[in-house]
């Protein structure tokens, strides 16, 4: 993905590395436009994620789940990453995290059946969608990233599901809500966010009863936080062969539940 590549379509009077400034700038003014929050931004976003993703099933922890992602048959998967006209576009990788915690929720409806979900970094919103299908009672996706609201609402309409609440607040951090079941896929890859997760984490148990229910492969910001006494591993899934090839090699997702002495 984001590999280097030579447009035929530069015209040869105009240098490369300026076409490419003013194109990149272009987009990023256009992107601001459209992220700005209009029903019609909302379709110019649906579109361009419909025209530069592919509808994906098998290959994944989940194949009952579709969800529009990057692959290698698709434009962004081979152009400049200067050439993409928004933020970056964690929503469109499915991650071995998020596939492990969805898988999870499928195999074990109870956890989600008749709760309030928040799904944190929810990203292409699998997670929130295997809630909905195990019947969760409200949802909320949140991620910072509105296009990654647009891609969850479309997401959700493939499976046939109620789409869930989507904020772009960064709730980390915030006052804990009455969330009986917090999901977390992949969202132990920096020091400074993992500490922050901590500390909330820890304020949303003590104030609200929640159950945190964590997926992660085990990156190593994640392996000194499991090294501690406060996690319970409830489940350990072997990652399909493309996933292992698109993460580095990593052979295996877990689930975990973040369970502190408070």
């Amino acid at each position: 993905m984001w590999v280097q590549k030579p447009s035929s379509m530069l015209q040869q009077s105009f240098p490369l590395r300026k076409c490419s400034q003013f194109i990149q700038k272009v987009f990023k003014l256009q992107a601001r436009a459209l992220v700005s929050g209009s029903a019609r931004a909302d379709e110019h976003i649906r579109r361009f994620i419909r025209e530069n993703t592919q509808v994906c099933g098998e290959g994944s922890l989940t194949p009952e789940i579709q969800l529009r992602l990057f692959t290698p048959s698709c434009r962004f998967w081979r152009e400049s990453p200067e050439l993409w006209p928004f933020g970056d576009p964690y929503w469109a990788l499915y991650w071995p995290g998020g596939q492990a915690l969805s898988r999870f929720l499928l195999d074990s409806p109870e956890e989600c059946r008749a709760k309030a979900v928040l799904d944190v970094g929810s990203g292409c919103g699998a997670a929130a969608i295997a809630a909905r299908l195990c019947g969760a009672s409200r949802v909320v996706a949140n991620d910072t990233d509105a296009v990654a609201a647009v891609a969850v609402r479309m997401n959700c309409e493939l499976n046939g599901v109620e789409p869930p609440v989507c904020v772009t607040d960064n709730l980390i951090g915030s006052e804990p809500e009455d969330f009986q079941l917090i999901l977390l896929g992949d969202m132990f890859y920096d020091d400074a966010l993992a500490a922050s997760l901590h500390s909330w984490l820890d304020r949303c148990i003590r104030s609200q009863g929640s159950k945190v229910l964590i997926g992660d492969p085990g990156r190593s910001q994640f392996e000194d936080f499991s090294s501690t006494n406060v996690l319970q591993r409830l489940a350990q899934f072997e990652l399909p062969e493309s996933v292992r090839e698109e993460n580095y090699g990593l052979t295996c997702s877990s689930v975990w539940r973040y369970c502190p002495e408070l």
